[in-house]
């Protein structure tokens, strides 16, 4: 699939932005000077080894960690610092790392909740029921509605997660390893979603990834974290062969592979 052609980045304003953005824990820095940029409707997508900081920078991003240093700015406003729910209020959602529904409501019930007490306030209980079965539609879940939860598979868990955070209708969504765990035929239709969220909805996305073929099927750019710092960011090819990277994270194995496809 193609991208709808786009203004170029420099005449745009950035709609997620990070500046030297830096978070300690002790003596450990798991973010050391990140700066990004992410221009309305498109995907950055962020790779690196474990340990990286990518689960980190999406925690600072949404609040859910408070930086040491640097700015964050969604929409040109900054929400540096700001509590989770500031931040949710300017349509920003994000799914987990490690899935976290409310294992004492339904499948149905958790997308719902998450539409009630989105950025649209005021929704009633039977509109948000029907967004919720409309997403639930949408993510193949809607012979789970009944469910717990706790009884799904990894997939339909993953799907889930999503469910809940496109519930609240976000115009910056951050995915944190969304296709983990899934099966190829999943990929498939997690990316098609993905790209159905930038291509007709305008959606903004950073999209934390180690499916690579996923990841560069997405992706608008690529940028790479290395203990805490960028590596390098650029168009998908450019970023997976640059031997930094290689070294870093792919390993020569991916490299002798993708030279002889």
């Amino acid at each position: 699939m193609t991208a709808p052609s786009k203004t170029p980045r420099a005449l745009e304003t950035p709609f997620l932005e990070t500046r030297d953005l830096t978070r300690r824990f002790g003596a450990l820095r798991a973010l050391s000077g990140v700066s990004l940029t992410v221009a309305p409707g498109t995907i950055l997508g962020v790779i690196g080894p474990n340990g990286a900081g990518k689960s980190t920078l999406i925690n600072v991003i949404t609040g859910h960690l408070r930086p040491t240093a640097g700015t964050v700015c969604v929409d040109g406003v900054d929400v540096t610092g700001a509590p989770p729910w500031r931040i949710a209020r300017a349509q920003v959602a994000r799914t987990f790392q490690i899935v976290k529904p409310f294992r004492g409501m339904t499948v149905r019930e958790n997308v719902a909740i998450s539409a009630m007490y989105g950025p649209a306030r005021g929704m009633s209980k039977r509109m948000a029921f029907e967004l919720a079965d409309g997403m639930l539609d949408r993510l193949d879940l809607t012979g789970l509605a009944a469910r717990s939860p706790a009884e799904l598979p990894v997939g339909d868990a993953r799907r889930l997660e999503l469910a809940r955070a496109l519930a609240a209708r976000p115009r910056l969504l951050l995915l944190d390893e969304v296709m983990a765990g899934l099966r190829d035929a999943e990929i498939h239709s997690m990316v098609q979603l993905i790209r159905s969220l930038r291509d007709s909805e305008g959606v903004t996305v950073l999209a934390v990834e180690h499916v690579i073929k996923a990841i560069v099927a997405i992706s608008d750019e690529i940028c790479v974290l290395h203990h805490g710092e960028v590596l390098t960011c650029g168009a998908p090819q450019a970023v997976l062969s640059d031997p930094r990277v290689v070294q870093a994270y792919l390993g020569t194995r991916y490299a002798q592979r993708d030279g002889s496809s």
